[in-house]
């Protein structure tokens, strides 16, 4: 059931968030998404040095969106029949073991391969993960909840990525392998922690208690929100892609600005959980599009470090918003498995398309105006997001924290 529909008063303030299976599925998800990042950069690399040049670096990164995406349709009815358990204990063995091939050979045919496998342990585990979290979380505190993954899947962009760009230009890469393998096998040794039943539906019973209208009202957010969500992916893609490529960015400008984008994503993430719990989290999506598209429209001003950074702080605070508030709502709508693959797929869809996109227009209109454009695309999915809030008040479960409707 929703953080929003089942929150009754005081319930917020007395359920405990923590839990042993919670903590598991949090240490599950770091593994991953750790055994992920030290990777992502070097295999790329390692094309690249091997004279296989950008052709081949592509290839291998579209090999690893493949086998997300592949996993990420497949991940909702896998838990139902074989359960979160076998699931994510598959995904461990597809995401951590392929990397020890790394360590004897490095051909491109064989980093295809390792890309493509890896990427079908990334996608069942991506969306194991969301699913569990969803699941263990008191329904009072989903909001927050989700925003404390948002940090534990943060911290290893951070951290693994550098990490494994500056071990592959030490000549280190076979150290990556090895730390990437250990880490993607990692979630087996807490699998025991974790629920082992097929995925449950606590939310289905209170779903058929809302009559036939209010039903029909909410079924179009399956459909509103990943469309809101992907459009803000498209400029994160865009982002991470090019703005180290704009003409005259310096490489630690560019750096910098992006780290400060990720951290500012991954606290308004948390924070918009907490607020959402209390006053619902449709009501931040129209703001939360508008900042993000601020921030976007201030990369007309590249020229301008202070603008630069103005722009990803902007962004960074829109984004963990969306990420937030979208993934919040879908579980109110869907099971938890389910939710979390359509969320999923919205994130890699659009991170994955807006730079093949993004690539052909720059270089017609230049940077800047590419990045404004990009901008204005979010601002387009604002009407969608104000008939998403509509949707949600006409179905009555827009309520804050002590059970009130919210004006």
């Amino acid at each position: 059931m929703s953080t929003l529909t089942q929150a009754q008063p005081g319930t917020a303030a007395e359920a405990r968030l923590l839990s042993v299976p919670l903590a598991a599925t949090f240490l599950a998800e770091f593994a991953s998404l750790t055994s992920f990042f030290l990777l992502l950069s070097v295999l790329p690399m390692l094309a690249a040095a091997g004279g296989d040049g950008s052709s081949g670096a592509g290839l291998i990164t579209g090999s690893l969106l493949l086998g997300t995406v592949a996993a990420e349709a497949v991940a909702a009815p896998a838990i139902r029949r074989l359960g979160y358990r076998t699931v994510l204990a598959a995904a461990a063995v597809l995401l951590g073991a392929p990397a020890l091939a790394l360590l004897a050979r490095e051909p491109q045919a064989v980093m295809v391969s390792v890309s493509l496998v890896r990427g079908l342990g990334f996608g069942l585990a991506g969306v194991a993960t969301g699913a569990l979290t969803a699941r263990l979380l008191p329904p009072g505190r989903r909001g927050e909840g989700l925003g404390l993954l948002g940090i534990v899947s943060g911290v290893p962009a951070v951290l693994a990525l550098p990490a494994g760009v500056w071990l592959a230009g030490h000549h280190l890469a076979v150290a990556a392998a090895a730390m990437a393998a250990a880490a993607g096998l990692l979630p087996l040794g807490v699998i025991r922690w974790l629920p082992g039943g097929r995925e449950l539906r606590p939310a289905a019973r209170p779903r058929r208690a809302l009559g036939t209208r209010r039903r029909r009202r909410m079924a179009g957010g399956a459909l509103r929100l990943p469309l809101i969500f992907a459009a803000a992916t498209i400029a994160a893609g865009v982002l991470d892609s090019f703005l180290p490529l704009a003409k005259g960015m310096p490489s630690s400008l560019a750096s910098a600005a992006l780290l400060v984008q990720a951290i500012t994503a991954t606290l308004s993430r948390w924070q918009a959980g907490r607020h959402g719990d209390r006053y619902g989290h449709a009501r931040l999506l129209p703001p939360a599009l508008a900042v993000a598209a601020l921030g976007m429209t201030a990369m007309l001003a590249l020229g301008s470090p202070a603008m630069i950074f103005a722009g990803m702080v902007l962004f960074g605070a829109g984004f963990g918003v969306i990420e937030n508030a979208t993934f919040a709502q879908l579980l109110e709508q869907l099971p938890e498995a389910k939710a979390s693959a359509l969320w999923n797929l919205a994130y890699d869809a659009g991170y994955g398309a807006g730079p093949a996109v993004f690539g052909l227009i720059c270089v017609r209109t230049g940077y800047p105006a590419a990045f404004a454009l990009t901008g204005a695309l979010i601002l387009a999915a604002v009407p969608v997001a104000l008939r998403q809030r509509k949707a949600v008040e006409n179905a009555g479960l827009l309520t804050s924290s002590d059970g009130h409707p919210v004006q």
